[in-house]
């Protein structure tokens, strides 16, 4: 079996790393591609990916993401066409759903936020199989043409499956110099290249003022661009620290003591390893963060001095654990309709 799986951001390299083993496990040929956005190249290196990279980010305007929307579809469609795949996979890629529509290959795609609405009416209705969280209304799903069979659904998060076999590795947080006497906090940008984050996040500056300045803090910054790594940086705040490139994100949030994101990915990472986490997410929540926010998993700060700054006891928080031998049945099964 041939598979074809597209990266478009650093989060698709995590989710697909153990559904990629499972399937070489079962014999099947890989082939990715990958589109030039954040750390996502940097996060296949680190992994020992091997893609091929087509497109980047269109940026923030809709002229330049439908530009890098019809460029990108060409170039895959380019290179896709004659590899004689039997699948193709992605996760929210509506470049990948599209394309192999088009080159009459069976497609999956998964996602876990239903308000990406232009993305998702390209993708879900060019997709065979839709994948998402039973916390995501199904309802919400019709407005994308997405009902079943075509809708299939998991429990929990798809964090709780590409965790499944994690272990942290304590050695980064000593690569970055992390004193542990201090209360450790990982925080996330915002993803203010995204068209369903329009609205500006005033409270996240107040977080990185309210952390970068507290002394017995330190508070690991995760940008998703060179110019949010730029801008944190000239802060000159004593208590934040700006990685470089790339980092195990997952090992930091494990040892770390409480979690701040703008985001989704990192949000939910924390709550599947049981580590406390808010959000100042500035968009429209999405069924899964309403669900963890009812489960106590995931609390919304509105005031930076709301966070409780402690250290964590040993042993606190649960992991979750979940088989991702069901999250890649389910994406396969775009194959019970080629059949």
């Amino acid at each position: 079996m041939r598979v074809w799986i597209d990266m478009t951001a650093p989060a698709h390299v995590l989710v697909y790393r153990p559904l990629m083993e499972l399937l070489r496990e079962q014999g099947a040929e890989i082939e990715l591609t990958a589109r030039d956005y954040a750390q996502t190249l940097q996060l296949l290196e680190l992994h020992g990916m091997e893609a091929e990279v087509i497109g980047h980010h269109g940026g923030r305007s809709r002229l330049g993401k439908a530009r890098s929307l019809f460029s990108r579809l060409h170039g895959l469609r380019r290179w896709a066409k004659g590899r004689n795949f039997d699948i193709a996979l992605a996760h929210g890629s509506h470049e990948l759903t599209i394309t192999a529509r088009r080159l009459g290959i069976p497609s999956s795609t998964t996602f876990d936020y239903e308000w990406a609405t232009l993305q998702h009416q390209l993708g879900c209705r060019a997709a065979t199989r839709v994948v998402i969280p039973e916390s995501i209304p199904p309802e919400r799903m019709e407005r994308y043409g997405v009902r079943p069979p075509k809708l299939r659904r998991y429990p929990g998060l798809k964090e709780e499956y590409y965790l499944s076999d994690f272990q942290p590795d304590r050695s980064v947080a000593d690569a970055l110099g992390i004193d542990e006497k201090r209360v450790l906090v990982i925080v996330r940008t915002p993803p203010d290249v995204s068209l369903y984050h329009r609205a500006s996040n005033p409270l996240f500056p107040r977080v990185l003022d309210h952390l970068g300045r507290h002394p017995e803090v330190q508070a690991v910054v995760i940008p998703r661009t060179d110019e949010q790594r730029v801008y944190v940086r000239s802060l000159e705040l004593p208590s934040l620290i700006v990685p470089d490139g790339a980092v195990d994100a997952q090992s930091l949030i494990a040892l770390s003591d409480l979690v701040v994101s703008a985001g989704g990915t990192m949000n939910r990472e924390a709550a599947a390893l049981g580590v406390p986490v808010y959000t100042t997410f500035g968009g429209r929540l999405g069924g899964v963060d309403e669900w963890l926010m009812r489960e106590g998993r995931l609390v919304p700060l509105t005031d930076p001095r709301a966070l409780e700054l402690r250290k964590r006891d040993p042993g606190e928080g649960k992991q979750v654990r979940r088989d991702p031998k069901l999250m890649l049945e389910l994406l396969m099964s775009a194959l019970e309709k080629a059949a």
